[in-house]
């Protein structure tokens, strides 16, 4: 009975193993190649896959998803006989697994080596100044022949990118001077032109400050020039209205005298000829009202008739 026990395990275990190997379950995203005999079967596709077991092997299992390779710094050569140091980054997808696995040993290890080689012509045929301001059109040549050369391997390039150019240490320190030149001149430039555009903002304030001033000084001067003829036409008016006589235009005289004696340099007076007419008219006016005597009564009638006689006919006022 104990051999018969024995046989039954192994053929349990046989069986146990005989299924394990008969399904097998493929993640999303991804994809296995069967191969009966060392021969390619078929593809195994994401899900619950049934092989014959024994039979058929799982050659490869490959992943489906976009892959993202970055490559160490490559020297490369310019046209103008600069070595330069270039990083890429490749982003490529494998769309036939079977073609990944047969036509070429190692995509990744192939793709590697054709980038470097496709680096080396592009970049061969520009200068440095070139090379470091065309890196979309580097991308683009690169990508096109990695495009066309791995199709037949079964992977699409979805994406070349170039993560540095690192030219010479003697060039990095001749384009940092440039650039800080550049730099200076641009600043130089924008404080000049602030400068500029200042003086002009200033100048027009102080246009527009001056012509408010002179309009405000002509509109003062237009009013006040206003209110004095409004006065002068007031006082005409109310002399002509009051009619005065000669007394009192000859005692209007006399109060304007200190006036016209203030200042210091007031050194000449020009007395006009009215004044005195105006002293002889106060006179005449102080004159009548001088008391009269006996004696004087001949001096008052004398000083009355010279006082008649040299009364001046008071002047017209318009």
């Amino acid at each position: 009975m104990e051999p018969v026990i024995i046989v039954l395990i192994i053929l349990v275990v046989l069986v146990f193993i005989a299924l394990i190997k008969t399904i097998q379950v493929i993640p999303q995203a991804s994809a296995a190649i069967v191969e009966r005999f060392g021969r390619y079967t078929r593809t195994l596709n994401a899900g619950l896959n049934i092989v014959v077991p024994f039979i058929d092997t799982i050659r490869n299992r490959i992943d489906l998803r976009e892959q993202v390779v970055p490559f160490p710094p490559q020297p490369v050569i310019t046209q103008d006989n600069l070595v330069v140091n270039i990083d890429t980054v490749i982003y490529y997808q494998v769309t036939d697994p079977r073609a990944a696995t047969y036509e070429v040993a190692s995509y990744i290890q192939a793709i590697e080596q054709l980038t470097v080689t496709t680096l080396r012509n592009i970049i061969g045929g520009m200068d440095l100044e070139r090379t470091l301001t065309s890196r979309e059109e580097i991308n683009a040549a690169l990508r096109g022949v990695l495009d066309e050369a791995t199709g037949k391997w079964g992977i699409r390039v979805n994406r070349v990118e170039l993560k540095a150019i690192e030219p010479p240490t003697s060039i990095q320190d001749s384009m940092e001077k440039q650039m800080r030149a550049d730099r200076d001149k641009r600043a130089a430039i924008l404080t000049a032109e602030g400068t500029r555009q200042a003086a002009i903002l200033t100048a027009e304030g102080e246009k527009q400050a001056a012509i408010l001033r002179a309009e405000g000084e002509a509109r003062a001067a237009a009013l006040k020039a206003e209110g004095e003829a409004q006065a002068i036409r007031t006082v005409f008016e109310s002399i002509h209205a009051g009619d005065p006589d000669q007394k009192l235009l000859s005692y209007q005289y006399l109060q304007m005298l200190p006036k016209i004696a203030e200042g210091d340099a007031n050194k000449l007076w020009i007395v006009p000829s009215e004044i005195g007419d105006a002293l002889k008219g106060l006179s005449g006016a102080f004159g009548n009202f001088a008391p009269t005597n006996g004696n004087a009564g001949g001096g008052g009638t004398s000083g009355g008739n010279r006082g008649t006689g040299e009364r001046r006919e008071r002047p017209p006022i318009d």
